[in-house]
C-alpha cells in the first residue's frame, strides 16, 4: 500500500527518485500517465493494467467515456526505476503537471500521485478547509 507525502526534486534530465520505501513495487514496471487536478499518476504495472481493463470495458458510445480513456491511455507511458530508484518523466507529462523543481509524490493507496509542490500545497490547503463538508458527504457511503 502507498501512503504518506513525500517531498523531492526533479532533476535537469526529468528525473525523480521514488520513495525508497515504494521501490520493491515498482520492480516489474510501472506506468505514469496524466491524471486528475493537474497531478500525475504512478501505477505498478499489474494494477495499471486492472485499471486500464476498467476503462477498455466501459462504453465507447458515451463522449465523457471517451474523453477519460484518452485522457489516462494517450497520455500513459512505461516507466522503470533505474540504478539509484528514479524514474524519467517525459516532457509533454512534466509540463501537464506544471512540475518544476520541487515536487511531492502523494501515496494514494494503490497509486502515486505526483504533484507540483506549489499546486500540491493549494490543493491540501483548500481539501482541509473543507474537510467537514467532505466528511458528510462521504457519510452517505458508509464512511
Amino acid at each position: 500500500m502507498f501512503i504518506g507525502e513525500y517531498h523531492h526534486n526533479l532533476d535537469e534530465k526529468n528525473r525523480l527518485a521514488v520513495p525508497v520505501k515504494f521501490r520493491a513495487r515498482l520492480d516489474d514496471g510501472a506506468v505514469v500517465t496524466r491524471w486528475l487536478d493537474g497531478a500525475l499518476v504512478l501505477y505498478p504495472k499489474a494494477d495499471w493494467e486492472k485499471l486500464a481493463e476498467k476503462i477498455s470495458q466501459m462504453s465507447i458510445t458515451k463522449s465523457d467515456n471517451r474523453a477519460f480513456s484518452r485522457h489516462l491511455l494517450a497520455g500513459a507511458m512505461d516507466v522503470s526505476l533505474d540504478s539509484q530508484g528514479r524514474i524519467v518523466l517525459p516532457d509533454y507529462l512534466k509540463k501537464y503537471g506544471n512540475l518544476k523543481k520541487n515536487v511531492v509524490i502523494a501515496g494514494v493507496f494503490d497509486r502515486l500521485e505526483i504533484w507540483d509542490e506549489a499546486t500540491w500545497e493549494t490543493y491540501r490547503a483548500k481539501t482541509e478547509s473543507k474537510s467537514d463538508e467532505i466528511a458528510e458527504n462521504l457519510g452517505q457511503l458508509g464512511i
